[in-house]
């Protein structure tokens, strides 16, 4: 096998010559071309011969013994057939060296363009495919400058768990009537809503004045009639106390009534010893002191996993607004509506390429990114990522010095098992990816509380 390439000043078309067989590229645009592949009967003819010889040795027609059969009926029963899968064969085999050995990037699959046309009596066949090329880019990781939150456990937050643990950790006092911040056990019913929901919440839950004022005062056996709207700072209370499904709790506006079933006021635990030693083991903090900054510490620890996504989310969407290049949209279009199960309309695979744009925009800058940098995840490095996983887990149980013996097996296992290695694959890919643009992109460090970084980041 060889290649020719032609003389043309507008454009090229590399020639593979196998025997009788040609394939020629033809660019119809920087992002579109056409694969033509000539099949001629010396190709096929020896491939045909053999699979119908195999069919007469075994056919059993009746009238013939086995092995008897007249090649001519075996041709005139399973010919067509035959030659159509073996030229078929043939084609895909030579569509796919020539893109491997072309080093094409290309979008999607190559479609068919004459495949009606092909006159299956003749003895020579040119088969046509239209090609989506990936388009060429450059990709600007300094470009335009992204916000870096560094979210940090302010003294309110502090407080307010430390005043949360004193009550998980206190003392309940029955009582015959509630006061404020006492806590309620009753039943939510509504006959407009049909619905029938125990459950205990606290008077600092409620948000609404007038349903504090009508909760305030009641006692146990008492049936007060509430309005949903506005009663908690957050809907999503609705689902929480009331049982309503998440789209009916948005913007309830209903009313409810509440059996008071008990009234309870939560004495707080003590800030002492035997409190934080039941949080934390014995003799790990002595103080309040040290009990704020290990929450401190704790709650920056898991902030900054949220802090991380906003920030692979929102370099992400950086790149893919700031990374200009076209794409073959005609072509995409067509291969989405011929690709699935079922044929799509041109109207759903336009909408569908619609929805899936941004996405394969993203695929083409993160591919490039990983190849230019190297950041593919090596089986080694997946390797080394599973058995730290490993030693993590059992530590948690008491396990803290695993033999290495004991990892390989264990991490060996794990790996023979495809939907771990994707998962971890994928785990350690957006790791990569993470300190990649920390290192890289251009960041602006902006500090904030929790409750700021969730109005500034979803608002």
């Amino acid at each position: 096998m060889f290649v020719e390439f032609c003389k043309k000043p507008y454009f090229c078309i590399p020639k593979f010559r196998r025997k009788k067989m040609n394939i020629t590229k033809k660019d119809i645009d920087k992002l579109n071309a056409v694969i033509t592949v000539e099949i001629s009967k010396e190709d096929y003819s020896g491939k045909v011969e053999k699979v119908l010889g195999d069919y007469r040795k075994n056919a059993n027609i009746p009238g013939f013994r086995k092995g008897q059969v007249p090649m001519g009926m075996v041709k005139k029963q399973y010919g067509k057939a035959v030659l159509v899968e073996e030229v078929n064969k043939i084609l895909q085999d030579a569509l796919h060296k020539f893109l491997t050995e072309e080093k094409l990037d290309i979008l999607g699959n190559p479609l068919p363009k004459n495949e009606a046309d092909i006159n299956w009596d003749a003895d020579d066949y040119s088969f046509e495919f239209e090609l989506g090329l990936s388009p060429e880019f450059s990709v600007d990781v300094k470009g335009k400058e992204v916000v870096q939150y560094k979210i940090i456990a302010d003294d309110e937050m502090l407080n307010n768990q430390v005043k949360t643990i004193r009550k998980q950790y206190g003392k309940l006092i029955s009582k015959k009537e509630v006061e404020k911040g006492d806590e309620i056990t009753g039943t939510f019913t509504s006959t407009e809503k049909e619905i029938e929901k125990k459950t205990t919440l606290s008077t600092d839950d409620i948000a609404g004045k007038k349903q504090l004022e009508s909760l305030i005062g009641a006692k146990v056996g008492d049936t007060v009639t509430l309005k949903t709207k506005g009663m908690f700072a957050d809907d999503h209370d609705n689902q929480k106390y009331l049982g309503f499904e998440h789209d009916e709790a948005h913007g309830l506006d209903i009313e409810v009534s509440l059996k008071i079933e008990e009234v309870n006021k939560r004495e707080m635990a003590e800030l002492n010893q035997e409190l934080f030693d039941k949080l934390f083991g014995e003799a790990v903090i002595t103080s309040e002191e040290e009990l704020k900054a290990k929450i401190k510490e704790d709650a920056e620890g898991q902030f900054a996993q949220q802090s991380d996504q906003k920030l692979l989310n929102d370099v992400v969407d950086s790149l893919i607004e700031n990374t200009k290049f076209d794409l073959p949209k005609e072509f995409l279009q067509r291969w989405i509506a011929m690709s699935g199960e079922k044929r799509l309309s041109a109207d759903d695979a336009k909408e569908e390429y619609e929805r899936s744009e941004k996405g394969l925009r993203y695929q083409l800058i993160e591919g490039k990114i990983r190849a230019e940098n190297n950041l593919q995840v090596t089986f080694d490095e997946l390797k080394d990522y599973s058995k730290n996983m490993i030693k993590a887990q059992m530590a948690q149980f008491g396990q803290m010095d695993p033999s290495e013996e004991e990892l390989e097996s264990i991490a060996a296992r794990i790996l023979s098992n495809k939907e771990e290695v994707q998962r971890l694959s994928e785990q350690m890919n957006s790791a990569k990816l993470l300190n990649f643009f920390k290192e890289n992109a251009k960041l602006k460090t902006k500090e904030v509380s929790y409750d700021k970084f969730i109005k500034d980041a979803y608002a």
